[in-house]
């Protein structure tokens, strides 16, 4: 059955789809869009340095991804504003990343793929990944959900009830750097960010709980990775940009129903 590039495809987009569901809400509720953005802009320097220092491509964007997002926390806590930091690592970030892959002469590097993903090109390897690197950010929500919903609406309570926001914090960083390595091949460095914040957007439109809002914002992704993936073929469009166009689309139809429901 993995032969078929097509189910192979389906399958890595699923697989992100579950990854990005429950991390997603925690970026909408926590309002950390732009940071999603910064990590995944590092995405692109992680690919060179892995390419440079032959090293597990996964393994380098993780690693910039997660150190992206420390440089953050760390610039933001000696007084600079916090979308100042952002805006200065993530576009600095990304300018490197391209400067670093262009003077890369021994090693071609498909740059687009990388930016956009390319999902119909997806290996057995490449699917171990990915859902190995699901499994191990679900395993990190499931543990440390309730410490992260406790922070998330209350520090104060938090640090009542022993919890450290800073551990916490990190720990989020850490499951971002982690979505961003396994996202990358399937809707790219450019696109990462709108896989985390639509599908929770959307769902927030039908939600009651934070436990439900992460289960529909699964679906909603799952349902925009397909669906992304049939238009593209019969539109013969970018297969990365068209999930992304679906999960705007899924968006904006909740938003309608939501202003049905509510007259």
């Amino acid at each position: 059955m993995l032969d078929d590039f097509l189910v192979r495809s389906a399958l890595a987009g699923i697989g992100v789809a579950i990854a990005t569901a429950p991390l997603g809400c925690f970026v909408v509720w926590r309002r950390m869009a732009y940071f999603g953005d910064a990590a995944a802009h590092a995405a692109i320097l992680g690919v060179a340095l892995a390419l440079a220092f032959e090293m597990s491509i996964f393994i380098g964007v993780m690693t910039t991804a997660m150190a992206m997002g420390l440089a953050v926390s760390s610039l933001s806590q000696r007084g600079l504003s916090f979308d100042s930091a952002l805006g200065v690592l993530a576009h600095g970030a990304l300018a490197a990343g391209l400067v670093a892959a262009a003077l890369l002469t021994d090693t071609r590097i498909d740059l687009m793929a990388f930016l956009f993903g390319d999902i119909l090109t997806v290996t057995r390897t490449d699917l171990l990944v990915i859902w190995g690197g699901a499994a191990l950010i679900i395993a990190m929500m499931l543990w440390r959900w309730s410490a992260l919903l406790t922070v998330t609406l209350n520090p104060d309570l938090a640090r009542a009830a022993g919890l450290s926001p800073r551990r916490e914090e990190l720990i989020l960083t850490l499951a971002i750097a982690v979505t961003v390595a396994v996202a990358l091949k399937v809707v790219g460095a450019m696109l990462i960010s709108a896989m985390l914040i639509m599908p929770a957007a959307a769902a927030r439109n039908f939600s009651r709980s934070p436990e439900v809002m992460a289960g529909i914002a699964a679906i909603i992704g799952i349902a925009s990775t397909l669906g992304g993936l049939q238009a593209s073929i019969i539109l013969d469009a970018p297969t990365g940009p068209m999930i992304v166009c679906v999960a705007a689309a899924l968006f904006m139809i909740s938003l309608s129903l939501r202003r049905l429901t509510t007259q």
